[in-house]
């Protein structure tokens, strides 16, 4: 299998916008794939791409494509799949049975049920596409397609600065939260 390119996102860069979301639902997830008409659609035009704000501050959260794939090993029908050239995992809508098995399996939350398209939903990190829709509309540049060994390097730049840097940890607080009583 290929060495799968991941999404990093750079938290210090996303601004919380949600351009990635709107982008992500218009182009992936409307009939019409124009903004305007899409908000019109019925069943309304989903992402598959979600901002959520921990503490404040911006959180991307894409799937995964994990290396062991759970969501894959969960599918009983064989509607979860691998793409071999990319190793990206993507659901064959006409396969799926809305089990919702790959929802429970997935350790990060990002597997939807889409009732209203009788199949699960999920981000294939646009495999087929020349860029992923999201990471096109990102303003600031935050959300990098990247391969593992980059992502590590760039988690080891980060925890090696913030070990560096003295006002990191403050009397009565860590990283954001409290921990007096």
């Amino acid at each position: 299998m290929p060495d799968t390119k991941r999404f990093f996102v750079d938290r210090g860069l996303c601004m919380g916008c949600k351009t990635c979301e709107l982008r992500c639902a218009v182009e992936r997830g409307s009939a019409s794939k124009n903004l305007t008409a899409a908000v019109r659609e019925t069943p309304k035009a989903r992402p598959r791409v979600y901002v959520h704000f921990d503490a404040g501050e911006p959180v991307t959260v894409h799937c995964r494509q994990c290396d062991d794939a759970p969501c894959v090993s969960a599918c009983s029908t064989g509607a979860m799949k691998l793409d071999e050239e990319t190793g990206c995992s993507y659901i064959d809508p006409d396969k799926c049975i809305s089990c919702w098995m790959c929802v429970v399996a997935c350790p990060y939350g990002v597997i939807a049920p889409a009732a209203e398209k009788k199949a699960a939903d999920k981000c294939d990190r646009c495999f087929q596409m020349k860029e992923p829709f999201c990471m096109a509309a990102c303003p600031t540049g935050a959300i990098q397609l990247l391969a593992p060994v980059e992502i590590e390097n760039k988690n080891r730049e980060r925890r090696a600065a913030a070990l560096n840097d003295p006002g990191r940890f403050t009397t009565g607080s860590y990283q954001g939260g409290s921990i007096d009583g």
